[in-house]
């Protein structure tokens, strides 16, 4: 199943993933958001690499799951921005998986973009009041958003 992830560019952008390679998707604090990652991303699934809080906002690249959720140990850090006095070793809460780099685009997919192609109006991230961090994309939204993504056009 395909997913997106959102990302901050200013705190981990694309090319910041590029250097890495591979991450822990850390800092999730949103129980639905958890609870995909904890019940349904599976090892290899695709992702689009979504850029928030940007100017424009946008879809980036790819990555995939390159390993299950396990608990994510920022909530465990006191020096940590996303602690969580709640979470201990016992009960972590918190989950994170890890996502490896596979491509950034050679075309950033604006948000504008994204709202004006057929075939994605009701994509969940399109919709009023949507601000999930990870969110399931179809496979046709994805297989469109990539086209776009490679300088395939519309």
């Amino acid at each position: 199943m395909p997913w997106l992830i959102k990302t901050e560019p200013d705190c981990y952008s694309i090319d910041d993933f590029a250097r890495e390679k591979k991450t822990r998707w850390t800092g999730v604090r949103n129980y639905q958001a958890r609870n995909f990652m904890r019940d349904s991303m599976k090892v290899g699934d695709p992702i689009l690499f979504y850029h928030s809080s940007s100017e424009p906002p946008g879809v980036a690249g790819l990555a995939r799951v390159s390993a299950a959720a396990d608990w994510d140990r920022t909530a465990l850090d006191p020096k940590d921005q996303h602690f969580d006095a709640k979470a201990t070793k016992e009960n972590p809460i918190w989950m994170a998986v890890e996502v490896a780099f596979v491509q950034k685009f050679a075309t950033f997919v604006e948000l504008g973009t994204l709202r004006t192609t057929k075939g994605l109006e009701k994509m969940a991230l399109l919709q009023r009041g949507q601000r999930l961090s990870i969110q399931p994309v179809t496979e046709a939204e994805f297989a469109a958003i990539v086209k776009l993504g490679e300088g395939k056009g519309r």
